[in-house]
């Protein structure tokens, strides 16, 4: 099985890119978005001056509890600067998007519970809501994250979309907003060493 078929097995419908707009990212943006991808994980992520965005973060069911998704996340952290990436909230019917969250709060990362982050599929026509998290090794502040997404929803997420998707997602002032008061941190619960 080839990488994106692996993605795209693993990952809903609506959070998917197609294969040709990771293709055209890997050829045209390659100075910027990259593939890291080994027999059991596969990582696409943007790498930016001041931050590194996670596109999807891949690590097979066979090979969990071996440290593979830890170890990949290193080689982010090691560049010592903030990372990124979209979570779906939690589902207590889906015991993955459980553990999912309880991976990245024992990795150290945060959520973003000030952004505001829903997008229309193209796939699909329905909104789709996410969550940010990150990880700030330099006290790194939720504006500043929220400036760091904007700029990876226009430069990663919209590439060349009415060319691939025959029309364009919405503008980033629709899909990132700022909430005046923070929410609910999703994290919380796996963050509690009781629960770990």
């Amino acid at each position: 099985m080839n990488w994106y078929e692996k993605l795209n097995q693993y990952f809903p419908v609506e959070e998917m890119k197609s294969k040709e707009h990771m293709d055209t990212l890997l050829k045209e943006k390659g100075s910027v978005y990259y593939k890291d991808e080994g027999p059991y994980h596969v990582l696409m992520y943007a790498e930016f001056p001041s931050f590194s965005f996670v596109d999807y973060l891949f690590v097979s069911k066979e090979s969990r509890g071996m440290g593979i998704g830890k170890k990949t996340l290193q080689m982010l952290k090691d560049k010592n600067k903030p990372i990124i990436l979209e979570v779906e909230p939690v589902d207590y019917e889906d015991s993955d998007s459980e553990k999912r969250l309880r991976f990245y709060a024992r990795e150290g990362f945060e959520h973003a519970s000030s952004i505001g982050y829903c997008r229309r599929s193209l796939a699909t026509g329905e909104e789709n809501a996410m969550e940010i998290l990150y990880w700030a090794p330099n006290g790194e502040t939720e504006e500043e994250i929220f400036e760091a997404m904007k700029k990876m929803y226009e430069d990663i997420h919209t590439y060349k979309d009415e060319h691939f998707y025959g029309e364009s997602y919405d503008p980033v002032s629709d899909v990132l907003t700022r909430k005046e008061q923070d929410q609910q941190d999703i994290l919380e619960p796996f963050s509690n060493p009781v629960n770990k």
